[in-house]
Order: C-alpha cells, then structure tokens, then sequence
C-alpha cells in the first residue's frame, strides 16, 4: 500500500511494539537487546569494568577507562586491568611505556568491521583477567590513521602484542580461542608463576585468620582502677557495652556513642598519669573485639585514636610498664577483626611504623616471655592480611622497607627464643608468611639471606616435633 502513497497502516507499525508489550515480548527483550546492541555498538562490558566516553563526543563508545588509575604520563592517567581507547600516537606510545616492564596488547578495529565486534566481549573479559598485570589497548582506525599507517595494518581485527617494551607477535582474524590463548601466554611470560607456587606448603599456602583476644576481665575492678574518671559517662558506656555484649552477644549490644568513647580515651591519653592508661585500652581492647567498634576506628579521620594509642606506648619505652605494653599488644591484635581497618594498619604509614616499632621492641623483652608471646601473635596477623594479598594476586600493602625491619626483628627474635614454643611457633610462622612468594630480586630476601635467615630458622628444628613441618617449609622458602 505505502507503494501507491498510503502508507503503512498503524497496526502494521505499531506490532513491534504490541509485542513487545506482552508478557512474552518482555521476556524476549533482554535477549533482543543484547542481538541488537553487537550490531550497533560495542557490547556492554562485563561487570566490574567501567566505561566511560572519550574526550571526542562524536567517537562511538567502544572501552573506556577507569576512574582507577596506576599511572600517569604526560598527564594522562592509565590503568592496567581496563581497555584503553588510543586515538593518537601519542595516546599510543604513553600506554605502550607504561607497560614497558610487563606487556600490552594491541587491538585494531573499526566502525565498520562487523567481525571485530565478535571478540569486544572477550577482549573486555581478557582485560579484567590481566588487572595489574597487562595493557590491553584497543585503536580504531577509522579515527586513527596514523597509527594504522606506523603499524602498516592491513585488515581488521588484527592483534599486535609487546613483552618488556619489545615487539612479540601479531596475527589478524576474529578467533577467540586463538586471542585467549595468546594474552594468557602474554601475560604468563611476562609475570612467571613464583617458584614458591610450585611446592606444596600446607601452611604457607593457605589463608590464615588473625589471632585476637577475647578475654573479658571483671569490669567492675577495671573500671575502679580508673579513679575518678570511671565516673565518666563514656567510661560506663563502654564498660556497659561489654558486658552486654560479652553476656547477650552483638546482636543485644547495640553500639555506644563512639564518638564521646573516642574523645574519652585520647583525653586519657594527652592528661592522665600512666597508671590510668591500662584499664582504659583494656577496655577498648575488650571493645574490639566487635567488629562494628574496629570499623568505627577505620573510619575516623587519620585513625587519630588508634595511631595516638600506638605513639604513647612506643614513648614510654622501657618506662613502659608491663602490664600496660602486653595490654596494647593484645589490643592492637584485636584491631584486625575489621579487615578494612587492617589493611590500614598495614598501608598508612602514621598506623604501620608505630605499629612495626611496638612488636620490634616488645619481641626483644628479655624478662617477659608473655609479652614475647604477644609480640609475635601481633607480628602474624600483620604479616598474615600482606600474605593473603599475594595469595590473591594482588600487590603488597605493607611497604618493603616495613617488611624488612619486621623480618630483621623476626629473626632477632628467633635466635634468641628459648622459652616459649608457642612464641617461637608465632614467630616463625610470621616469617614465612613475610617470605612466601617475596619479589625474588628484592630486599627482603636480600636481607633475610645477609642475616642468615635460613640458619637461624634450621637451628630451631631440634625444638619440638610439632615445628619440625614448620621449618622444613620456611626452609624451603628461604
């Protein structure tokens, strides 16, 4: 009919859309999309990458970048693990030096290469296989002549690769089992399994969970120890807290007011005489253990409590008296029953270097194997949240110059370790966490070889049948 100039009737332009408007047609829709959408654009990228618009508004959206970013270069800031968009050499040449130490991939497409499209969804999910690891680029050389014309492409898709700044392969044609298997190779050459990866060690191989203590002492004697400032509305919430807690469970313990604690404590901190200083981290000790009290602490701005807390008891040195240091110990271990406010304990230097110097002072107390036993039970659970980041794949939190005075301390420790086997089983248990999978070319196994780790560590076998298993794994790590 539209031939003679009538048109097409309603009812013929309005189906589509009145079947879609079925329960049928709304089941069919999502599928209908994704059809639709490989031939209009890019497919959505699987969960967990962002995409965002290039500069140019006119450019199609194909990969963008996230907000994430590793490193920057004239400016621009790249991440490895996303699909870059390069439009010029320039573009082009800043993400190929950033992966000049591990490998990148080049992707050449265009607009109008329908079997390009086949492998976006694959080439997204390569991206996000090889976080941190690889730089996967894609060009359009429809907008990117110049640098078709360096790299001489003739056809699309065609797949050019670098390993340590250098040149690898290139091949052409849409093949995903072909792409997938060439990055995976990529990027095993550039990032070789860790010898350490290839032995069976049944303890060093695994996830290990922080040791916290739990204990709650008789708050009515705590809280008379205060003085005068148990009276303190804070202090009586906090104490009421516990015993809530410690007899009804979490779930009937509803949460002081945190912020009034906070203050309370570092008041007690900055202008109470030392004496006082126990029962008031005890109590806060006996707090922590909650998880929703630490991930209050990861919260609160420049963790101020915590790092203050940390600072008092490193000044106090050897004036420091015992009660009052194996007290901090225990508390700073039950720091880690909030994995966020762990992983800052390690990554912030104003948490992690009063923290290193706490277990490195304490571990050398020659008059109080406790206190050893804390230390050591402290250095564990630090050495235990970096450890379980290399067992994920991701880098280290705790810097190396923080591993190494750690290890240093460890080792010190263990030599001189003759009374306590639960402490020497913390102690070596926390190097061969700190050792397991280290960078083999860097200081920490430098340092560890110079101070005669492995010696020290074999000199300990003869100790007890339950290290011997042990020792032979850190043996072998060393």
């Amino acid at each position: 009919m539209f031939l003679v100039g009538k048109g097409i009737p309603d009812h013929i332009t309005s189906l589509p859309q009145t079947v879609l408007s079925t329960p049928f047609g709304q089941m069919l829709k999502p599928q209908l999309d994704s059809a639709m959408r490989g031939i209009t654009q890019a497919p959505a990228a699987p969960a967990g990458i962002s995409r965002t618009r290039p500069n140019n508004s006119a450019r199609p959206l194909m990969n963008g970048q996230s907000s994430n970013s590793s490193n920057s270069i004239n400016g621009a800031q790249f991440s490895a693990g996303t699909v870059h968009y390069a439009t010029t050499l320039k573009k082009l040449d800043a993400l190929l030096q950033s992966a000049k130490s591990s490998c990148a991939v080049i992707f050449f497409t265009s607009a109008t290469c329908p079997p390009c499209k086949l492998v976006y969804p694959a080439y997204d999910e390569l991206a996000a296989e090889a976080a941190g690891k690889a730089y996967l680029i894609k060009v359009d050389l429809s907008e990117a002549h110049e640098v078709g014309a360096r790299y001489q492409v003739r056809a699309t898709p065609t797949f050019v690769t670098f390993l340590r700044g250098q040149k690898e392969s290139e091949w052409v044609g849409a093949n995903e089992g072909q792409l997938r298997g060439n990055v995976r190779m990529l990027v095993q050459m550039a990032h070789p399994p860790h010898p350490h990866t290839q032995m069976i060690l049944r303890t060093l191989q695994r996830h290990h969970r922080a040791i916290t203590y739990a204990k709650t002492p008789p708050l009515e004697k705590l809280i008379a120890k205060l003085g005068s400032r148990g009276n303190d509305p804070a202090a009586i919430a906090l104490k009421d807290f516990v015993a809530t807690r410690g007899a009804l469970g979490a779930l009937e313990a509803p949460l002081p007011n945190l912020p009034n604690i906070t203050s309370y404590i570092r008041d007690c901190l900055e202008n109470r005489p030392v004496d006082v200083l126990f029962p008031v981290i005890d109590l806060l000790r006996c707090a922590l253990v909650d998880s929703r009290v630490s991930g209050y602490f990861a919260g609160e701005p420049s963790n101020q409590t915590i790092a203050m807390t940390l600072r008092k008891i490193d000044s106090l040195a050897e004036s420091c008296p015992y009660n009052l240091r194996i007290v901090t110990l225990h508390m700073a271990c039950n720091l880690f029953t909030s994995p966020l406010l762990a992983k800052q304990l390690l990554q912030r230097n104003h948490l992690s270097s009063p923290l290193i110097q706490l277990v490195a002072f304490s571990l050398l107390d020659s008059s109080h194997p406790p206190i050893r036993v804390a230390a050591a039970t402290l250095a564990f659970n630090i050495a235990a949240v970096n450890h379980v980041q290399r067992l994920d794949g991701k880098e280290d939190i705790l810097s190396e110059s923080a591993q190494v005075e750690l290890a240093a301390s460890l080792l010190e420790a263990v030599s001189r370790e003759e009374e306590s086997k639960d402490g020497l089983k913390g102690l070596l248990t926390a190097i061969g966490l700190l050792v397991y999978t280290a960078p083999r070319e860097g200081e920490l196994v430098e340092v560890c070889g110079a101070l005669g780790a492995k010696t020290t560590v074999k000199g300990k076998k003869a100790d007890g049948d339950d290290l011997e298993n042990l020792v032979a794994e850190i043996e072998k790590v060393l």
